[in-house]
């Protein structure tokens, strides 16, 4: 049963506390106070394991929210952010309370995506679900997500206002056509709409 030796100010708000036996552990103190740790005390070993736990769980969150700082996060890539220097169980834990709190929200997240993909990056559908997917979200959200910007009539929109602002020297070139459509292939548009859109360009140069 570990036995503390020695509490001391290590840096900032973390304390350096020596144990009678092994190497001194750094504990934030604020769990150290919640768990009433003090100069001599004995635990048992679940005690001093709860008390390992919490200050992994908090440096967890911090962790966690300082990333959110940045960018926004699925809950999936949360996971498996902090799963790179968390055990499972603290990565579970601090994923459901940060959704519980609304602070990882996939929907909103999803909609965010879906807004930055189509009017910024201006993707096809199919690209757009291909990025999505890769950001864990669910197929659920992601088709609700991109709804807003499945009209037929705005995705080949779309496609005409790439065509004229990359693509329209190209089509004057041998081979443009098709190098045109690989292009947009890329993108994520169906053979069908971008079709489309070139008929429709053709007839108004007609």
């Amino acid at each position: 049963m570990p036995t503390i030796a020695d509490i001391q100010t290590y840096k900032g708000k973390t304390l350096r506390i020596d144990l009678a036996q092994g190497e001194p552990v750094f504990i934030n103190s604020g769990v150290a106070a919640d768990m009433g740790l003090r100069k001599g005390m004995t635990l048992t070993d679940e005690e001093w394991s709860a008390v390992i736990y919490k200050n992994e769980l908090r440096r967890a969150k911090e962790r966690a929210l300082y990333l959110l700082d940045y960018k926004d996060y699925s809950y999936v890539m949360m996971f498996k952010k902090l799963r790179e220097n968390y055990p499972e169980k603290i990565c579970y834990d601090v994923c459901d309370k940060l959704a519980e709190l609304g602070v990882l929200n996939d929907r909103r997240y999803a909609a965010s995506l879906a807004r930055r993909y189509m009017e910024v990056k201006r993707f096809g559908y199919f690209r757009a679900v291909q990025e999505m997917k890769l950001k864990g979200l669910s197929r659920e959200l992601i088709e609700e997500a991109l709804e807003p910007y499945s009209n037929t009539d705005s995705v080949r929109q779309r496609i005409r206002e790439l065509i004229e602002k990359k693509y329209l020297r190209r089509l004057e070139t041998e081979d443009g056509e098709k190098k045109v459509k690989n292009a947009l292939v890329r993108q994520g548009f169906s053979y069908a709409d971008i079709n489309a859109a070139l008929s429709a360009l053709r007839e108004e140069d007609e």
